[in-house]
């Protein structure tokens, strides 16, 4: 067992400490390999536990007085609960992960980019603010009937609903793999609480930061025949969903996207959100806040919506 140790003088109000050779030494004896990492900043600590994720089995965060429960409360504010990435306010599993105790009872809890006008007016509500909110709508994700191997695949914050999905599947009693992948470290969503929620975690980023450099699809062609994958479940951007289905369909493995498309009224009425669905030609439009936003990735015509190289085949 590997363990990163984060030392981070600015949660705790002092300088940087290290672990005593003495604990260190006792670590040891246990079967604990520690790796320590001297940090000035908050986001250094943050990339530092994100860049880990995928090569060590725990992340333990310390503060500058030499305390860990001070310095995990100054890391939850920079994107960090325990040593995980992700976005300020985050909570990893949102039923009490690995970063601690979820939110509570009767919350709900939103994962966004800043990306226009509508995610730049949620990014400035500040606590108590008041907003109006349309749901549940559309069809979830569809757990296996008896188990069986799932890799679970997501790009940047449409990692977020995989976690959630990680936890019913293994009630369920069915294998869980974990592929996600972003820009970069600082855009992975959480990576330790897929470390602690799947089989194994294969992480990728574009610019190599962490994990493997490349797309999160390039691993599948290995991945879904080496676990014996009875089930693929993928979420983020429409181009990676393609790919994602395709590679399934290539594989033989059952696949389900939950698809990005923009929903004007959330209601079925406008027809905003349409999709080309199948199977057989002509396609139909399917509008995805009823009928998805998960759909079956082989059954959605990729080349309508500008992926013709994408298209899955049989």
């Amino acid at each position: 067992m590997r363990a990163l140790v984060v030392h981070n003088p600015t949660a705790g109000g002092g300088r940087a400490g290290r672990l005593a050779p003495q604990v260190v030494e006792r670590l040891a004896g246990d079967g604990v390999e520690v790796d320590q990492h001297r940090t000035l900043s908050l986001e250094d600590a943050r990339l530092a536990a994100c860049q880990a994720a995928g090569e060590v089995d725990a992340v333990v965060a310390i503060g500058g007085d030499g305390t860990v429960g001070a310095c995990a409360a100054g890391l939850a504010d920079a994107g960090v609960s325990g040593g995980s990435g992700g976005p300020p306010g985050w909570s990893p599993g949102g039923m009490g992960g690995s970063g601690g105790p979820g939110p509570a009872l009767g919350t709900v809890e939103v994962v966004f980019d800043v990306v226009g006008a509508g995610t730049g007016a949620l990014s400035r509500l500040r606590p108590h603010d008041v907003v109006d909110a349309l749901g549940p709508l559309g069809r979830p994700f569809t757990p296996p009937e008896t188990p069986t191997g799932c890799v679970l695949v997501g790009g940047g914050y449409g990692t977020a609903p995989l976690y959630f999905l990680a936890t019913e599947l293994r009630l369920r009693r069915c294998r869980v793999d974990f592929v996600i992948g972003a820009a970069s470290a600082g855009r992975l969503l959480d990576a330790m609480e897929a470390k602690r929620l799947g089989h194994s975690l294969t992480l990728t980023t574009d610019d190599g930061s962490a994990g493997r450099r490349g797309l999160v699809t390039d691993p599948l062609g290995d991945l879904l025949p080496r676990t014996g994958a009875g089930q693929v479940y993928a979420c983020g951007p429409m181009p990676m969903l393609a790919a994602v289905s395709r590679a399934a369909a290539a594989a033989g493995v059952p696949c389900q996207v939950a698809v990005e498309e923009q929903m004007a009224c959330g209601t079925g009425i406008c027809f905003s959100c349409v999709l080309p669905v199948g199977p057989g030609a002509p396609t139909r439009m399917a509008r995805s806040c009823l009928e998805g936003p998960v759909f079956d990735g082989a059954a959605i015509a990729w080349a309508e919506l500008g992926f013709p190289e994408l298209e899955p085949t049989a």
